[in-house]
């Protein structure tokens, strides 16, 4: 019989490289060596399945085979289904059929024959298609019990019985098999956060793709909703009897090859504990400014002010919006070797070669502030501050910069006008603005079109001029895209998102400006009559260029003050986009 190994050679599906890396891998991570291929993202599940099928000269079943109402047999436990990863698919009284991921154990047929007392075929089932199945096996018998998600499962138990058994709980095979399901397939979809929400009607599944919540089927609730919880609070070293307030916790993994790095915080509602898991993929980021959507002038600009020996250079957007990404990117572009260059951050995301790295410590006292400070003792030619969130880490950032230090720092404003405001908000006075920052970067994440899929379509005069695009357009007609679906990107349209950008930069005339006592409105207008383009107008630019929809950058935009204003143009775009979609 030849092994999986070598019938996927065969195929083609991988090659003997791949078959040596995937033992070594076998050797720490354990395993079957086809599951080990699967985690290591050089194969898909059904290709491996389709290799084991015809290995063992088996049935293998496809998604359309499962019954669409689980199928009942009482001589069979909840528990005894989920620790074997085998869920019936019929039956009748000659003889029950089955589909199971280790179809091959000879124990397995045994159990089940001895069980049923009665001839068992089992065939081969991909274990997404057999966990959705026991999903709903478990929803059925939630509902035929009447057991309601919040109800208290706990009462009655001491607080060592209370955390004994969330243990076991969370140590269960299939508790342990669907935590890790949620964090594959966020890695698959290129999910940014995993949204497990709570509600009267079970728990809800979402994830963050490309800065949009995606619906997903739900995981199984009752009895696993506690489970699942508790496993997650198990492996990110939070205390797991504590349902009452917020925790935060971390989580180091390796799915597929990657090193991913899991944010996970939890807060009680009245349904019971919501929790979120920010992943972070360290081996995905892109820390070159040149792949981060940049146009030309805005990044000539902005490596400018990155050369300058001190000052403060500002990036400004709401949460989500790539900012520390950006950081990240402009400290990896310095040279790390001939500078001393300290970060205080919460958290630290990414480590970076030749970077010196401090972690707030809130618990011990060690703040913004206090770290600076202490960085101020260190020599240091460069210092990056995660955020500026109180007036003393930004009058400590000033002062840095007015003895000789280049500052980099996060503030949240919704342009980059308003950061001037902002600091004079928080203390700082104009004078010291004028004379320490440099620029102000303010930035927005949009989606980039599918290019499986986008759809091209001409439009007339009258859409460029209502829409602004005549700036950049001479043409009396201009080919823009829109978003359509298709299996590649999951319907949505979009895959992958890039960065726009507005770039202010304080020169005499915005001083002038600034010492005038000028509001932020009046300042991005003085901005605008510097040449500043707005996050809009370099919107625009990605429009012409096919990169995305005017839907998708008005979505981001449209709440922004652009002169004219973003949302005049919103309200006279969206008729003529309306026009292209009938």
């Amino acid at each position: 019989m030849k092994k999986i190994g070598e019938l996927l050679v065969q195929q083609g599906k991988i090659s003997e490289r791949d078959v040596e890396r995937t033992l070594l891998a076998q050797t720490e991570m354990g395993g079957v060596f086809g599951q080990v291929l699967v985690k290591l993202g050089l194969v898909s599940e059904a290709d491996v399945a389709a290799a084991l099928a015809s290995q063992l000269s088996i049935g293998l079943l496809t998604a359309a085979d499962y019954p669409e109402s689980p199928i009942r047999l009482e001589a069979l436990s909840q528990d005894f289904l989920l620790s074997n990863a085998v869920v019936p698919v019929a039956d009748s009284p000659e003889r029950a059929c089955f589909a199971a991921t280790m179809p091959q154990d000879p124990f397995l047929a045994k159990a089940l024959a001895m069980a049923l007392d009665k001839p068992v075929a089992i065939s081969l089932g991909l274990e997404s298609d057999i966990n959705r199945a026991l999903q709903l096996y478990l929803q059925e018998q939630a509902d035929d019990s009447g057991e309601s998600p919040g109800d208290d499962q706990f009462g009655g138990q001491s607080d060592d019985e209370f955390i004994e058994h969330l243990k076991d709980l969370a140590s269960e095979a299939p508790v342990i098999r669907l935590v890790n399901q949620l964090i594959h397939r966020a890695v698959d979809m290129g999910a940014s956060d995993i949204h497990i929400e709570p509600f009267d009607d079970g728990l809800h599944l979402r994830y963050r793709v490309d800065g949009v919540l995606q619906d997903y089927p739900d995981p199984p609730a009752g009895n696993l909703a506690a489970a699942i919880a508790s496993r997650i609070k198990l492996l990110s070293q939070m205390n797991i009897a504590e349902r009452r307030l917020p925790q935060d916790g971390r989580i180091m993994t390796r799915v597929k090859g990657h090193e991913i790095d899991l944010r996970v915080s939890t807060i009680p509602t009245v349904h019971g504990e919501s929790i979120v898991m920010r992943v972070l993929d360290r081996e995905s980021i892109q820390l070159a400014l040149s792949t981060m959507g940049f146009s030309e002038d805005t990044l000539q600009r902005y490596l400018g002010l990155l050369a300058r020996p001190h000052g403060v250079l500002l990036v400004t957007g709401p949460t989500g919006s790539g900012k520390t990404t950006t950081l990240y990117a402009s400290l990896a572009s310095l040279d790390s070797e001939s500078l001393k260059i300290i970060t205080v951050e919460d958290p630290v995301e990414y480590q970076l070669a030749g970077v010196n790295q401090i972690q707030v410590q809130t618990q011990i006292s060690l703040s913004f502030a206090r770290a600076l400070r202490a960085i101020l003792r260190q020599d240091p030619d460069i210092i990056m501050i995660g955020e500026m969130r109180d007036t003393e880490t930004a009058q400590i950032g000033v002062q840095s910069a007015l003895t000789g230090h280049l500052v980099l720092s996060t503030l949240h404003t919704n342009t980059a006008a308003s950061a001037i405001t902002r600091l004079e908000d928080m203390g700082v006075e104009r004078y010291l603005i004028t004379s320490a920052v440099n620029g102000v970067l303010a930035q927005r994440l949009v989606r980039t079109l599918c290019k499986q899929c986008k759809d091209a379509h001409e439009v007339g005069r009258d859409y460029i001029e209502q829409t602004g695009l005549r700036r950049f357009v001479s043409a009396d007609t201009l080919q823009v895209f829109q978003a359509r679906g298709c299996a590649a990107c999951n319907q949505t349209g979009y895959a992958g998102r890039t960065g726009i950008h507005e770039l202010f930069v304080l020169d005499d005339e915005m001083h002038r400006v600034i010492m005038s006592g000028a509001d932020a409105t009046l300042l991005h207008a003085a901005a605008r009559r510097q040449g500043m383009v707005t996050l809009y107008e370099d919107g625009l630019r990605k429009v012409v260029q096919g990169v995305t929809s005017m839907e998708e950058l008005l979505r981001v935009t449209q709440d922004q003050s652009e002169g004219e204003s973003a949302g005049k143009a919103a309200d006279m775009a969206t008729p003529a986009v309306a026009s292209l979609s009938a």
